[in-house]
């Protein structure tokens, strides 16, 4: 639906309409679907429905960047940053916070993470600078890092934005091996929604980008 005619649809009549009108905002969620969402939390009992409201709000309250990662937190660094069981010297980046969940699931991998939130696209205005990559060099620069994980997925932005990262950590980082994941992800896929089974073989089949 285009904007001219969002902007000429009407107010909501009532607050249930208007609940409709929210969670079709929701990725994936078309008109028929928010119907029977609202129509589930208005039959839900109130607590129920109110702990959905409470989630929301405290998502929206509490969580924000680590200071050291990027991967969302309530507190200042998240319980990957702080655990000293994880392997300090391999760096995995991702594009988006949901990522490090979806490789989590995998099981196949003990180091950190660095969040880019986001991926180079020229077309769309996203330049380097745009992203975290000044602070991802800065932590492989400050020493104790063999290996940095590229895990962009598999499409033209995520691989150009391996390349930028592989040429940029090979001149200022020398020495420090820089990975891709195996290609037994789906090229053109979104790396979140790749099953833990595929991820964890691409980790445990990655090689050293030349």
């Amino acid at each position: 639906m285009g904007k001219r005619a969002r902007e000429a649809e009407p107010e909501p009549a009532d607050s249930f309409e208007r609940l409709i009108r929210e969670l079709e905002k929701l990725p994936g969620i078309g008109r028929r679907s928010a119907e029977r969402m609202a129509y589930h939390l208005l039959a839900a009992p109130t607590p129920e429905a109110m702990a959905l409201a409470v989630a929301i709000r405290d998502v929206k309250k509490n969580l924000h960047p680590c200071v050291e990662c990027g991967d969302l937190t309530e507190k200042e660094r998240c319980a990957i940053c702080a655990d000293p069981r994880r392997e300090a010297g391999t760096i995995c980046v991702v594009e988006w916070p949901r990522e490090v969940r979806a490789i989590e699931k995998s099981g196949e991998y003990r180091g950190r993470y660095h969040v880019l939130m986001g991926r180079l696209s020229p077309l769309a205005g996203v330049e380097p600078d745009d992203l975290r990559i000044g602070s991802l060099v800065e932590r492989v620069r400050s020493g104790g890092v063999q290996e940095v994980v590229l895990a962009t997925s598999p499409t033209v932005e995520g691989d150009a934005t391996a390349a930028y990262l592989r040429g940029r950590l090979k001149d200022e980082t020398p020495g420090v091996a820089v990975t891709r994941l195996a290609r037994g992800l789906p090229a053109g896929s979104d790396l979140s929604f790749a099953q833990a089974g595929t991820i964890g073989e691409a980790l445990k089949g990655r090689k050293e980008v030349k």
